[in-house]
């Protein structure tokens, strides 16, 4: 883990990070740059899927926007992407989204207000993942979805033998089978927004249910429980209820801030959040009650749990629902502030590797996206940057890392981390891969750029010959891209590395990265 000790208060501030390469903490799994792709705004119609584009040399084959294949593939090699919800999966038949398209019905869509004409479903979205070399993530529909379309649905996907569904899927042109891994029980079903929303029980009971439905058809599947910020009974409950039939814990989270104290402090927020549901999960591990299941045997009182259950951060971004509302698509303008919140949230799966699974930025393209599509192209927000250094650098195992930093004193959001959380300007996470160290560092701080004392920085050939910077001296907090010019990008160079001090930029993010 990362370590954060503030600076005293009798004159010495010394800033410094100090690291050793080889006292690693745990392996970080690929799959925490995931995306989601929803059936909200522009995300599936225009986004990823524009037939109807006068630009033919923008869609292929398929109606897919090539240009935004090639950033999600080439760019943010996308390992693993969620689909199709969200809310909106909560009302979705999966079954009205196969066969000829012109025989698909047009249905009323309830958690955003549109209407779903279901021209891509299923099977383009099994095609699209092939194309960007993704991971399918299917999310079941246990709001107004029976067990019975659960296993309908999954038979499709996965079925090998002669068995309706999987016929079904042949008759419409896919022999072989998806073999579609990861399956979710439901989305926010604890939300009001939902239709059908759960008490804590019943969600409980029904999930262990589906879930030991579902393995008897195809025990090789994963599946994510529903959970909700990390940190709620909610968690707690369905987890000691439920923890047998389970493999990862999905939870949500969103930070946001209307200055940008709060936006950088949030994502602590969602640190704590973390750490919570991971001292949940070993509680659950520890003590499988069968209080809400007193006359039904359906559980043990010992987990079989060979296996440690992961957390599913499945939606997680910088959010404010009343500055892009979902009912209107839900398209945010970020900024550089936003952007270096991005690196602070990355930085904080790094040094909680051990605890995640997957995780799934909400959403990949137009809706609260890094990356957004015109007519004529697209063009990649302030946030898409950070994104792009850590899925192309920071993989490998992670760092323990100590930051002697600086504190932030304002306003934070929710308040609750203020007296909680240490909210340092200087944000690190470090990694090793392949005899190489990457090393993150956002200064948050709006006015001073920190001369840092660097210690563990021990390179092959006497410099860092690769930094990345994003941000910096000549930036604000609210600069912003749009469709006329990318103004927040990253800036390359290296270091000499002869003195031990490196000065990060205000308002910056710098990857240094150097051979071991």
């Amino acid at each position: 883990m990362t370590t954060i000790t503030t600076l005293p208060t009798d004159g010495d501030d010394t800033v410094s990070i100090s690291l050793n390469p080889t006292n690693t903490i745990s392996d970080i799994n690929p799959l925490i740059y995931g995306g989601f792709l929803e059936h909200m705004g522009r995300c599936i119609y225009t986004g990823i899927h524009d037939p109807t584009n006068p630009n033919a040399h923008l869609i292929d084959s398929a109606g897919n926007r090539k240009d935004v294949l090639s950033c999600l593939k080439d760019e943010l090699r996308v390992p693993v992407v969620r689909y199709p919800g969200g809310n909106f999966v909560a009302s979705y038949r999966w079954q009205d989204g196969i066969g000829p398209k012109d025989q698909r019905p047009v249905r009323p869509e309830l958690a955003w207000g549109g209407i779903e004409p279901n021209t891509f479903g299923t099977d383009e979205f099994m095609a699209w993942c092939k194309d960007v070399g993704a991971e399918p993530y299917l999310c079941l529909n246990m709001g107004t979805g029976t067990l019975e379309d659960a296993l309908a649905w999954l038979e499709y996907c996965n079925g090998d033998k002669g068995t309706y569904y999987a016929e079904l899927r042949r008759k419409n042109g896919h022999e072989k089978p998806y073999n579609v891994k990861y399956w979710a029980l439901g989305n926010e079903m604890w939300g009001p927004w939902q239709v059908e929303q759960h008490s804590k029980e019943d969600y409980a009971k029904k999930a262990i249910q589906w879930a030991k439905a579902l393995k008897l058809l195809d025990p090789t599947i994963t599946l994510i429980l529903c959970g909700k910020d990390g940190y709620s009974d909610w968690d707690r409950y369905v987890l000691q209820h439920t923890l047998r039939y389970i493999d990862m814990h999905s939870i949500h989270y969103y930070s946001l801030g209307n200055s940008h104290c709060e936006n950088i402090s949030s994502v602590y927020g969602a640190e704590r959040a973390i750490q919570i549901c991971s001292s949940l999960i070993d509680l659950a591990r520890c003590e499988f009650s069968l209080d809400a299941f007193p006359d039904v045997d359906l559980i043990s009182t010992k987990p079989q749990t060979a296996t440690r259950p992961t957390i599913c951060l499945d939606e997680w971004n910088i959010w404010d629902p009343t500055r892009a509302p979902g009912s209107t698509g839900a398209e945010e303008h970020y900024t550089l502030s936003d952007a270096l919140a991005v690196g602070v949230w990355l930085n904080v799966f790094i040094r909680n590797a051990r605890e995640l699974g997957m995780c799934t930025i909400a959403q990949s393209v137009n809706v609260i996206a890094p990356l957004m599509t015109t007519e004529n192209g697209v063009w990649r927000q302030t946030t898409y940057f950070p994104l792009l250094l850590f899925s192309k650098y920071m993989r490998g195992r992670s760092v323990a890392v100590h930051v002697r930093s600086p504190v932030h004193t304002g306003k934070t959001m929710p308040e609750w981390v203020g007296s909680t959380c240490v909210v340092p300007k200087l944000d690190v996470s470090a990694a090793v891969s392949e005899g190489w160290v990457s090393v993150v560092v956002v200064n948050s701080d709006e006015e001073v750029g920190y001369e840092v004392e660097l210690d563990g920085v021990r390179v092959a050939e006497g410099q860092v010959p690769e930094v990345f910077i994003v941000g910096g001296d000549g930036f604000e907090a609210s600069d912003r891209n749009n469709e006329g010019g990318e103004k927040v990008s990253i800036r390359e160079g290296s270091w000499d590395g002869k003195s031990n001090k490196f000065t990060f930029q205000r308002l910056s993010l710098t990857m240094l990265r150097w051979k071991l």
